[in-house]
């Protein structure tokens, strides 16, 4: 009975070490394991930060790249189905289904358009269509500023739109302003005649501006052309020129540099 009293007593004490020893085996792994130091920490979120930076950049340098793409793309493709759906009714019906035919025919009908109307008998038959639609008490309105328009962009130097691009100081805050010579006029005063300018400044819409009848002296004109002036003025002053070449009444060209930098500040100033 001795000893199996003493095996059971040895085994219950085996049984007793077995916890103590893995516990033990813990903490040696525990302490064999180096601490996360602060600064192991701080290196750690810098270095995430620095590909977080880096993986942003590069992200939007490619939207940069993709952008001007894709909406040149999207444009392009819906001006050709727009063309296209002009005639593409006329060849459904006919049973003739060609993709590109209906645009193909729709930019040579222009053509005709444009060689048509160059002639005696077009011009003729527009300025009777003129004469109806001015007639027409809101149709009138609608045709006339639209004509202005593609008047200012055609390539016939006799047109009566827009004749050059003008830089001129706005007559209350003194900034510049971009605007087109529309027409020129005679001011009669009591101690004799002045001229004047008429200058279209347009808004950010082509059609809307104002006008101002400014001295011809007063007059900045940059050797642009007015298609050169329209993209500024569409672009919202994006395509603008870091240095300006102007030219005089005297045909003169000289090199001005306009500060527009200090004139949009001045306009924030005073807004």
């Amino acid at each position: 009975m001795g000893t199996r009293e003493r095996e059971r007593e040895r085994e219950r004490d085996m049984e007793l070490l077995i916890p103590v020893a893995s516990i033990a085996e813990d903490d040696a792994s525990k302490s064999s394991t180096p601490p996360d130091t602060p600064a192991a920490s701080h290196g750690r979120e810098a270095f995430l930060k620095v590909i977080r930076s880096w993986v942003w950049k590069k992200f939007m340098t490619g939207c940069v790249i993709l952008l001007p793409l894709a909406i040149t793309f999207y444009v392009t493709w819906g001006l050709i189905h727009l063309v296209d759906g002009f005639f593409s009714p006329v060849f459904d019906h006919l049973g003739i289904n060609i993709f590109g035919l209906g645009f193909a025919t729709s930019i040579t009908f222009i053509f005709l358009v444009g060689v048509f109307m160059s002639s005696w008998l077009g011009a003729s038959v527009l300025t009777l269509g003129e004469l109806f639609i001015k007639k027409m008490p809101l149709v009138s309105y609608i045709y006339s500023a639209s004509k202005q328009i593609s008047s200012a962009i055609s390539p016939d130097q006799n047109s009566k739109a827009f004749k050059e691009v003008a830089i001129i100081r706005h007559p209350g805050k003194g900034q510049y302003m971009f605007g087109f010579i529309t027409s020129t006029v005679v001011l009669q005063k009591g101690i004799g005649e002045e001229e004047l300018c008429c200058v279209y400044v347009p808004t950010n819409h082509l059609y809307l501006g104002d006008i101002f009848l400014i001295k011809s002296t007063d007059i900045l004109r940059p050797n642009i052309s007015v298609r050169e002036g329209i993209e500024i003025v569409i672009s919202g002053g994006m395509s603008v020129p870091n240095l300006f070449t102007t030219v005089d009444e005297s045909g003169i060209s000289s090199t001005r540099t306009i500060n527009f930098e200090g004139s949009i500040r001045e306009w924030n100033n005073h807004n």
